[in-house]
């Protein structure tokens, strides 16, 4: 992906200045190493628990940290990391106002927060072993870049536009709540039960990598800045971190009432989905008989 030298992004709020070392995370007051990162990080994804309930039960129950938060301020220039992920939201905002314009809406636009260990959000407190996630409640995307590394040395899913991928899927459930979606959904959620509940996890899941594909379709059809590969790439990632494939690497059974996420063969399918078409109308995987 040639993505040097294009417009970045004006919507980063960099809130890393006096986080991180020590080679862990601080949760409840200690230090949590990387593997047990990736222990909170697949527990959440396959199972549907709330994140912060994960890092309770890490910490012994103890609360986790309140972290204050300085002003906001933009990453440096020379950060390549930041630079990438400024440069990748910037062509998101590009192609999502664009799509809303076409079909009559107008399209606003979220934050992306960087931030290292912990950070205050409007959905409770962030911690980098929940992975990058989407706060509906502030509209901004939270992100520690650390995460690119589990993805490429834990989860075997190396590239930058695995990175991107993961980036466009984060946007795409700003999209779901542009679009009211992610409401419809909430709205729902206490008349279901438990595996009702998991199931429709997997249609917004799923529906997320759909949009991350139509994003590529315009972006590359826009800017040709994807190289042979990438597409591989992004198709590798969401093999990774299909809910089955997770399972398997935690040394669990695959239990397909627990998915929240989708499989590995769904994710890869639906973003194919949205990749071929670049439609906005083929992503409605709540209608959609067989994921």
């Amino acid at each position: 992906m040639r993505w040097e030298g294009n417009e970045q992004s004006d919507n980063v709020e960099d809130r890393r200045s006096g986080g991180g070392g020590g080679g862990g995370f601080p949760i409840g007051g200690r230090s949590v190493g990387i593997g047990t990162v990736a222990v909170a990080l697949i527990a959440g994804w396959i199972f549907g628990i709330n994140p912060l309930t994960v890092l309770g039960l890490l910490s012994g129950g103890e609360p986790a940290p309140q972290v204050q938060q300085g002003p906001a301020q933009k990453p440096p220039a020379s950060d390549r990391e930041a630079a990438f992920v400024s440069t990748v939201l910037k062509n998101t905002e590009v192609v999502w106002s664009d799509i809303f314009r076409q079909h009559g809406g107008s399209y606003a636009t979220p934050k992306l927060v960087l931030f290292r260990g912990a950070t205050p959000t409007a959905c409770g407190t962030g911690q980098s072993a929940m992975g990058p996630f989407y706060c509906p409640g502030d509209k901004k995307v939270y992100i520690d870049l650390g995460f690119f590394d589990t993805l490429k040395n834990q989860l075997g899913a190396p590239g930058v536009f695995a990175q991107a991928y993961v980036i466009a899927h984060e946007i795409g459930h700003h999209v779901q709540d542009e679009l009211g979606i992610t409401d419809k959904v909430d709205q729902m959620r206490g008349r279901l039960s438990q595996a009702q509940n998991n199931a429709i996890s997997v249609r917004v899941e799923l529906q997320a990598d759909c949009l991350a594909g139509v994003w590529a379709h315009h972006s590359q059809q826009s800017k040709q800045w994807l190289d042979p590969g990438d597409i591989e790439a992004a198709m590798n990632a969401a093999q990774k971190i299909g809910d089955d494939a997770l399972q398997r690497s935690a040394g669990r059974a695959v239990v397909p009432d627990s998915f929240t996420h989708g499989t590995s063969a769904q994710r890869q399918r639906w973003f194919g989905v949205g990749y071929k078409s670049g439609n906005l109308q083929d992503c409605d995987t709540f209608a959609a008989k067989n994921l």
